[in-house]
C-alpha cells in the first residue's frame, strides 16, 4: 500500500523538512496526535531519553539509532504544537541552538583562548551567567532531575567556580564523617531526621566519585543491572527445581548469588 496525502506520496526520505511535514499532517489528521499537549507527552519524552541511554549502555547502535529518532520526534512534536499556538516554530528552535553554540564557543568562532576542556567548561558557565543574569550558577540545574544526577551537576557547577575539594581523599574524609553520623543516629532518629542524614551520605558519596572521574547515576545504573542479572540467575536456578525464592533460605540464595558472580553472568535485563 502506497502512503499518500492530498495526492502527494509520503515516504521516508531522511530529509528533516519531510519529517516536519509528516508531523504537521499528523497534528491535523490523526485523532491521537491532535489531542496531545506539551504536558500530556512530557513523560514520554523522558522515557525515550532513558531508552536511548540504555541502548548506549548496551552498545546497541541499531537500537540507539531508533531511540534517537524517537527523541527527535518529540522535538518536532513539541515544536509543531507551539507553532500551532503561535509561540515558536521548529526553525526558531534550530536558530536558538545555533546561536547558543556559536556564542558559547568563542574559542572556536571568536578570539577567546581555551587551552583545554576545563577552560571551555569555565567559559561556558561564565557565559551562561552573563546571558541569563542568574544570581547563582546552580539555577541552571533543573529540580526535576533524578537526585544523583542533580547532586553531581550541582557539585560540578560549584566546582567550576572554585567551591570544591582539590583531591578525592579530602572528600572521602567528609564522607566518613557523614557515614559515622548516620550510623550513630540510625537507631535514635525519626524517619525524617534519618532521611536527612542518609541524603548527606549519598551527596558525599557522589562527591567522592565525581572527583575520581565517575558518574554517580551511570555507576548505580550499571550496578542495578548487575543485581538484576544475578538475581534472575537465582530465580532461574530455583525454578528449574520447582522452587522460588520464598521456598529457600537466605544462605541457599547467597550460594547461588556467588555462583552467578563466579560465572560472570552477562545477560541484558529485559
Amino acid at each position: 500500500m502506497k502512503a499518500s496525502y492530498d495526492g502527494k506520496e509520503i515516504k521516508p526520505t531522511g530529509n528533516f523538512d519531510d519529517l516536519v511535514e509528516i508531523m504537521y499532517i499528523l497534528r491535523r489528521e490523526c485523532p491521537w496526535d491532535r489531542k496531545q499537549t506539551h504536558e500530556s507527552i512530557k513523560d514520554l519524552m523522558v522515557e525515550e531519553i532513558y531508552e536511548a541511554i540504555e541502548a548506549i549502555d548496551n552498545k546497541d547502535m541499531d537500537d540507539l539509532k531508533k531511540e534517537l529518532g524517537d527523541i527527535l520526534l518529540h522535538v518536532v512534536f513539541h515544536s509543531e504544537m507551539a507553532d500551532q499556538s503561535g509561540e515558536f516554530s521548529i526553525k526558531d528552535v534550530i536558530r536558538e541552538i545555533q546561536d547558543k553554540l556559536i556564542r558559547r564557543h568563542p574559542h572556536v568562532f571568536a578570539e577567546t583562548d581555551a587551552g583545554d576542556s576545563e577552560a571551555v567548561k569555565k567559559n561556558w558557565e561564565s557565559l551562561k551567567m552573563q546571558e541569563k543574569e542568574r544570581k547563582s550558577v546552580l539555577q541552571g540545574v533543573p529540580k526535576t532531575l533524578p537526585g544523583l544526577i542533580r547532586a553531581q551537576r550541582m557539585q560540578e557547577k560549584a566546582g567550576a567556580v572554585g567551591f570544591d575539594w582539590k583531591k578525592w581523599k579530602e572528600a572521602w574524609v567528609k564522607l566518613e564523617e557523614e557515614l559515622q553520623e548516620f550510623k550513630n543516629e540510625a537507631d535514635d532518629q525519626s524517619p525524617e531526621q534519618l532521611k536527612d542524614e542518609f541524603g548527606d551520605v549519598l551527596f558525599s558519596m557522589v562527591n567522592v566519585g565525581r572527583l575520581l572521574g565517575l558518574d554517580a547515576e551511570d555507576s548505580l545504573r550499571l550496578t542495578n543491572n548487575k543485581f538484576q542479572q544475578r538475581f534472575e540467575y537465582i530465580e532461574e536456578k530455583l525454578s528449574s527445581k520447582g522452587l522460588n525464592p520464598k521456598d529457600v533460605s537466605l544462605e541457599e540464595m547467597d550460594k547461588l548469588w556467588e555462583e552467578a558472580k563466579s560465572l560472570d553472568v552477562n545477560r541484558t535485563p529485559d
